[in-house]
């Protein structure tokens, strides 16, 4: 008997088609970087102008001296979502980051819609980026490019930006041009930003140490102004730390450009971790030390928001200081605008390269080995966006497809940890045991879901258990975000009720993870793996749908909008042109044909047959 819906298993097969993880295609791209350069794109794009502002932003308003703490946390936090990447980067050393890791483990239609998604986050941060630059150096020229552009070319569109940054544009053209030079000559050109900026981070907290004071970290009460807290280390309390460390968390966010760059780098295997544990080793180290110098300094209640160095040094009268920090601000600038725009190519190139965006951006320069096309379109693009866009409440736009993608590779590196190795015989050797998926099926429920047989090779059944584990797990996540906003809000007046809600859903996640950790895990051999699975993605997963949760209904509006433009995209053009459908056809071709070609040797051996018979019977025929 058929399927009652036998059109829905077809569009089913087709929306989660899977890229093999060994993808047999030889790379085009120049495999050039080292674990170096790698790290230095990493420290660049990660450590950018925040480390100028966070630190005194977050103390001033959340966290108070206690903002190293923060750090630590969204350090932590960081880490755990780097760890994952770490480990696909050792697994699929290819372009295309979250996308490719995506399109391996759950299939074309997810990796389309995290391509897509990435693209809109690397465009609307370089776009961003390239316009704190224009504004920082307008700022410092007395607002003399606004004065003049905004005097002979103003644009009255609201929404829009006054008038055309062309600087700006320019700015992010020339990066782009950068960048299609070569993989090694853009990463030279952010490395010697990036150790400038380092440079200038050390000769802040080196400087900074002459002038500390631990007073500054145990102010009394009553010397604390009214709305500024409790004095004392923590004058927020715990909940301030925690409030602090989710915008620190925004400080980590870049560091996924190392995996972007894989298909470039020479070892990928090894490389890709040393370079992300690295990187995100070296941001936090620059964010306490500036954290701690900047607290130690000025009491947390009078740091400027804006630009806490600045103001610190003014105070002690420190006036080439000052330029110190506007040099290593615009350094750091540049090394986030290069981190940012440096993947954009690359995710589109690789989009390009399986079918699913437009042929033409899949060209490779035969000089320089490098995505042209994709990079010059993509520069042209997000230096039109910041030429005449106001990227003000574009912002958001950014973080949400940054959680979105860091949700997807965690919630990846659970699925393959488990998954079934399909090149293995239905028929699995466990404890001297034979076990099938039939097998599986007749034990008892609550035993198959804990594993009480303790089978230690995965079958088809157990990656089942554990994809529909991981889906409750999210839906968890989601109503836990929920059930934390009493808490979050005004936890003085919290009731029963709310910690029940609160321990409840706590030990029902613990429960959703420690069924997971009970299934047989694959035996794949890998250079590097992320520890203490499931536990430490499930917690990162919790983290970025917590943080993506918290985001505004507008980014949710505009990120729904740019989700439908890409399904016009994917439905129109993606689903008739991947390469994954053209490979499916093609197996599909040489399979009819080597039926055809069976059915037709065995027609002529039955023809030969009768011939063979047929013969003696005309022999004697002819003798009589």
């Amino acid at each position: 008997m058929g399927m009652p819906f036998p059109g829905f298993k077809s569009i089913y097969e087709t929306l989660s088609r899977k890229k093999p993880i060994e993808d047999s295609t030889e790379s085009k791209l120049a495999k050039v970087l080292s674990a170096f350069d790698l790290t230095t794109l990493g420290i660049g794009s990660t450590l950018g102008v925040g480390v100028y502002v966070l630190a005194g932003q977050v103390s001033k308003i959340y966290a108070g001296p206690a903002v190293i703490f923060s750090f630590l946390i969204a350090a932590i936090a960081s880490i755990f979502a780097g760890l994952c990447y770490a480990e696909f980067g050792a697994r699929v050393p290819r372009a295309g980051s979250a996308y490719v890791y995506s399109y391996v483990t759950i299939g074309e239609f997810v990796a389309f819609i995290i391509g897509w998604n990435l693209i809109l986050e690397y465009a609307i941060g370089s776009a961003s980026v390239v316009k704190g630059l224009s504004s920082y150096l307008d700022n410092l020229c007395d607002h003399a490019m606004e004065n003049f552009l905004g005097t002979h070319l103003p644009m009255n569109v609201e929404g829009l930006n006054h008038y055309p940054d062309i600087f700006a544009f320019g700015v992010t053209i020339i990066f782009a041009w950068a960048i299609a030079m070569g993989a090694k000559e853009s990463t030279r050109l952010n490395t010697a930003f990036t150790l400038l900026n380092l440079s200038v981070v050390l000769f802040v907290i080196i400087a900074g140490l002459f002038k500390v004071s631990t007073k500054n970290w145990a102010i009394p009460k009553e010397d604390v102004p009214a709305g500024y807290g409790e004095g004392g280390f923590a004058p927020y309390g715990f909940a301030g730390i925690i409030r602090g460390a989710a915008i620190c968390f925004y400080g980590f966010i870049g560091f996924d450009c190392i995996a972007t760059a894989g298909e470039e780098a020479k070892n990928p295997k090894k490389s890709i971790p040393f370079a992300v544990i690295t990187s995100l080793a070296m941001v936090f180290l620059a964010y306490f030390g500036i954290s701690t110098v900047l607290t130690m300094m000025l009491p947390y209640y009078e740091q400027d928001e804006s630009a806490p160095l600045v103001h610190v040094f003014s105070i002690y009268g420190w006036t080439a200081a000052k330029y110190v920090v506007s040099i290593g601000a615009i350094c750091a600038m540049c090394t986030s605008l290069m981190g940012s725009m440096f993947p954009l190519p690359r995710i589109v190139y690789a989009m390009a390269t399986d079918g699913l965006l437009f042929k033409f951006m899949a060209e490779i320069s035969s000089k320089h080995k490098t995505p042209l096309n994709s990079t010059l379109l993509t520069g042209f693009l997000t230096g039109a966006f910041a030429a005449i866009f106001n990227l003000k409440q574009l912002m958001n736009m950014m973080s949400i497809g940054t959680f979105l993608a860091y949700s997807m590779v965690a919630a990846c590196v659970l699925i393959l940890r488990y998954e079934c190795d399909d090149r293995r015989d239905s028929r699995h050797m466990s404890n001297g045991r034979v076990l099938t998926d039939q097998g599986d099926a007749d034990c008892g429920f609550l035993k198959m879901l804990f594993n009480s047989s303790k089978s230690i090779v995965p079958t088809k059944t157990t990656s089942r258990i554990v994809a529909v584990m991981i889906s409750l797990y999210v839906g968890q996540c989601i109503i836990l975000t929920q059930v934390l906003l009493p808490f979050e809000e005004d936890y003085v007046s919290v009731t029963a009720v709310d910690i029940t809600k609160l321990a409840l859903s706590l030990v029902f996640l613990i429960v959703t993870l420690f069924i997971i950790s009970r299934q047989p895990v694959s035996s794949s051999t890998l250079a590097f793996k992320v520890p203490f699975v499931p536990w430490l993605p499930g917690f990162s997963l919790l983290i970025n749908i917590y943080l993506m949760i918290k985001l505004d209904i507008m980014t949710w509006v505009r990120f729904s909008i740019w989700i439908v433009i890409g399904l016009m995209i994917f439905f129109g053009y993606s689903v008739r042109n991947s390469r994954m459908r053209h490979r499916e056809l093609k197996c599909l071709a040489e399979s009819e044909s080597r039926d055809r070609s069976e059915v037709d040797s065995v027609s002529s051996l039955h023809h030969d047959e009768r011939f063979s018979t047929q013969v003696p019977l005309m022999v004697m025929h002819t003798a009589s």
